[in-house]
């Protein structure tokens, strides 16, 4: 019994490392995705918290752009007009402008230095376009100007990419928070039929392990011997546990509720289930602007 309560803390004590190697890949993973998909990785250099201010601060600029713009006042009836006007409509614009929409400016760059235009680049081009011909038209061009426009589409751009952000981060920590939680080792079955215990990193496919009751299963695999409930709620969703006999899969990070289980590991480390999530998680999505073309083309029109 003492041998036993020694082995578990001994496992509780090493746990605390265990997500190292996971926070490395997710820097290599970062890096890599980085260099290679620069244009997609609008997020680069910004925090949610970055996002959540520029919101806040562009909205608060584009309010009084709203109001001293003509269209605006024509739409909702009203008439606001003093010596000056557009200057400090051009003022505000051109502060909003440098400000608010300077994520998709940089993000366009970086998608134009890898040959790889996306929806920055549509979102940069749509708000310099309309922040040019605006200035225009202030300094004598005939027209009218885009300034509510351009205000309002840095607005709502902002806001998605802060709700965005907002949300990756989260089901990031969730998973993260998930990976903590596997246990650092494994009883694995050795082919004389002992039992010994090795750090869950050097499993691979064939080894045969036992999952005690109320043990963490430590990587992907097939039962061959045992049944017995198993709850797999963190990475499925699914609320009830569910029987794993002979031959059933079984996941990484779910727990085994009650029986031993004998198992032969099928995907281990990076190649389990919780890490591919992981992973799809972190993946930034191609940026495909032929998809996209629809949210900006009429705006640059």
């Amino acid at each position: 019994m003492e041998q036993h309560h020694h082995h578990h803390h001994h496992v509780a004590a090493a746990q605390k490392p265990a997500p190292k190697p996971v926070e490395e890949h997710h820097h290599r993973g970062h890096s890599k995705h980085g260099n290679a998909h620069g244009g997609h990785d609008k997020h680069a250099g910004h925090s949610v918290e970055g996002f959540r201010q520029k919101f806040w601060l562009s909205l608060a600029l584009t309010i009084p752009i709203l109001i001293l713009s003509d269209m605006v006042q024509h739409i909702l009836g009203f008439h606001l007009d003093f010596a000056g006007r557009k200057w400090v409509l051009f003022g505000l614009s051109s502060v909003l402008f440098a400000y608010g929409n300077q994520p998709f400016l940089a993000g366009a760059v970086a998608e134009l230095r890898h040959r790889n235009p996306g929806m920055m680049t549509l979102i940069a081009m749509a708000t310099t376009v309309a922040f040019v011909y605006s200035v225009a038209v202030t300094l004598g061009l005939p027209g009218m100007d885009f300034y509510w426009e351009l205000a309002t589409l840095i607005v709502v751009m902002l806001l998605g990419h802060w709700i965005e952000m907002k949300t990756v981060s989260g089901a990031s920590r969730a998973l993260e928070m998930l990976v903590s939680l596997m246990p650092a080792e494994a009883h694995m079955i050795q082919s004389d039929g002992s039992m010994q215990d090795h750090p869950v990193q050097h499993l691979k496919p064939g080894d045969m392990v036992l999952v005690k009751a109320n043990e963490k299963i430590p990587a992907d695999g097939v039962v061959t011997d045992g049944s017995g409930f198993v709850n797999e709620s963190m990475l499925t969703g699914e609320s009830q546990p569910v029987v794993k006999e002979v031959g059933a899969k079984v996941i990484a990070g779910s727990v085994n509720g009650s029986g031993a289980l004998k198992m032969e590991v099928t995907g281990a480390g990076q190649d389990s289930y919780l890490q591919k999530v992981v992973r799809l998680v972190r993946k930034p999505r191609p940026a495909n602007p032929k998809h996209k073309t629809w949210l900006t083309a009429p705006l640059v029109g």
